[in-house]
């Protein structure tokens, strides 16, 4: 299994911690990529588009690979792949430069996930869409205001949201944990069943 996600520090720290397999998303890097083309100093912004240049390769090729063969395909993800890291570990000694190199140098096999495992996409968009209704929810109501209250709201959108990824009925997995609950039975699984 894959985790998608951005670049925040408690996904690194879960990923030193344990040998999970990660795609740090693209969108939150290129914008990160985009600023420096943005700033006054001409050696940053040339380093910025230079390495925007080199991500647009990447991505049309990724955007192409339906209709070509999967050889050449993974031939020019590679040596887009290769132009990159061409470019990163040269930034111009300013901090933000550096910062983007230093991802790199860290974690930078994480950002080419996709590119080896099928099915992973380069962003972490589905997973922020999924998390969009309860962040929405939680401005709307202000939360909860206990913890019983927040453990509740954390597991029945962790249900809801399972059983909408796995095209399971919630109410049914519901009815069958609360029927589990008052007669001592097993609960149902949220883990995916198998074909």
């Amino acid at each position: 299994m894959v985790l998608g996600c951005d670049y925040f520090s408690a996904y690194r720290k879960f990923l030193d911690d344990t040998d999970a397999v990660m795609q740090f998303c693209w969108a939150h890097l290129i914008r990160d990529v985009k600023f420096l083309t943005t700033l006054s100093d001409a050696v940053t912004r040339r380093f910025g588009e230079r390495l925007l240049a080199t991500i647009k390769v990447l991505f049309r090729t990724w955007h192409r690979r339906g209709p070509m063969p999967d050889k050449r395909c993974k031939r020019e993800a590679e040596r887009a792949q290769k132009a990159i890291l061409k470019v990163v570990p040269r930034p111009p000694p300013r901090s933000a430069a550096e910062n983007i190199a230093k991802r790199f140098r860290e974690h930078g096999e994480y950002y080419f996930t996709f590119l080896k495992v099928p099915g992973v996409e380069p962003t972490n968009n589905a997973m922020e869409r999924g998390f969009r209704h309860p962040v929405i929810d939680r401005k709307v109501t202000q939360g909860t205001r206990g913890e019983r209250g927040r453990r509740w709201c954390e597991r029945i959108r962790t249900a809801l949201a399972t059983c909408a990824q796995q095209g399971r009925s919630a109410c049914q997995f519901i009815y069958h944990s609360i029927v589990a609950h008052f007669t001592n039975h097993l609960f149902p699984s949220l883990l995916p069943q198998g074909p």
